[in-house]
């Protein structure tokens, strides 16, 4: 097992952050936030085999599911509950499980991210099968509520995926697809909520994204399946009709409240004008 000091846990390359003026903090943080897209870059051949081996599964009927602990733990639920009104898919299709369960999305639970079995039980509340995949991110990569979900589920024939920010980290040994985001020592010494916490959004930003157009939920660059839940969305739809059809925006409109979503209004008017 690798027990040697985590890299989120480095000393910050910088000193006495409380006697910088404001500016000087703003442009460090800022500096050291440049090199999270590189690092995630040198990963994309990995997240590619994870993206095509998650939408066969998908397309089977299977679903996608995130476990974490804290900043990881919240930043998986906050993917997962994006998915519906982005794509129009059902809230059980991208599953966000945090230690603690919900509590803990706003209120740290002590101790939740020690139990090595949890995570398994908390994913067997959802009768996972085969056809699922699960996703573990820990920025240490050794957060035993997510490495005995991965071992559970890698038990179990499930695809895994890892996502962590350790070079050192144990879920690495695990997983079928790791994805080692080392992005260095945060500005905050251990502060693994700033840089390492950014490179697993935007992984999962390029996972989710890439998974919903493969699948179709995407027409040509447009969110043709999203959900019309306020005002702002409403008229978004409408301009996409009124870009794909050329219509005026009244009329786009009036399609758009009769079928209920911008996929099936073009779908309608197109069918009805051939």
């Amino acid at each position: 097992m690798k027990n040697m000091k985590p890299d989120t846990e480095i000393d910050s390359l910088y000193s006495d952050l409380e006697k910088m003026s404001t500016r000087e903090m703003l442009t460090n943080i800022n500096a050291e936030d440049y090199k999270v897209a590189e690092v995630v870059r040198q990963q994309i051949p990995i997240i590619e085999k994870l993206v095509d081996a998650i939408v066969p599964k998908m397309k089977n009927g299977g679903r996608l599911f995130y476990i974490g602990a804290g900043t990881s733990g919240r930043i998986g639920v906050l993917d997962a509950s994006e998915c519906p009104p982005t794509f129009g898919v059902s809230h059980e299709m991208v599953i966000g499980i945090i230690a603690g369960g919900d509590t803990a999305i706003r209120k740290a639970v002590e101790n939740a991210e020690d139990d090595a079995e949890q995570a398994w039980k908390d994913l067997q509340t959802f009768n996972i099968t085969e056809n699922d995949v699960v996703i573990g991110l820990a920025a240490s990569g050794n957060t035993p509520y997510v490495v005995g979900g991965l071992q559970k589920a890698k038990e179990n024939n499930l695809i895994t995926g890892a996502i962590y920010c350790n070079s050192k980290g144990i879920m690495s040994e695990i997983a079928d697809y790791s994805i080692e985001l080392v992005v260095g020592p945060e500005f905050l010494t251990g502060s693994s909520r700033m840089k390492a916490g950014t490179s697993q959004k935007l992984v999962l930003n390029m996972i989710s994204t890439s998974v919903m157009i493969k699948l179709g939920r995407v027409k040509g660059n447009k969110m043709v399946d999203m959900q019309l839940s306020n005002k702002k969305l409403v008229n978004r739809g409408a301009e996409m009709i009124v870009d794909e059809l050329n219509i005026d925006i009244e009329k786009a409109a009036e399609l758009l409240k009769k079928y209920g979503s911008v996929r099936q209004a073009l779908a309608a008017y197109k069918n009805d004008n051939q």
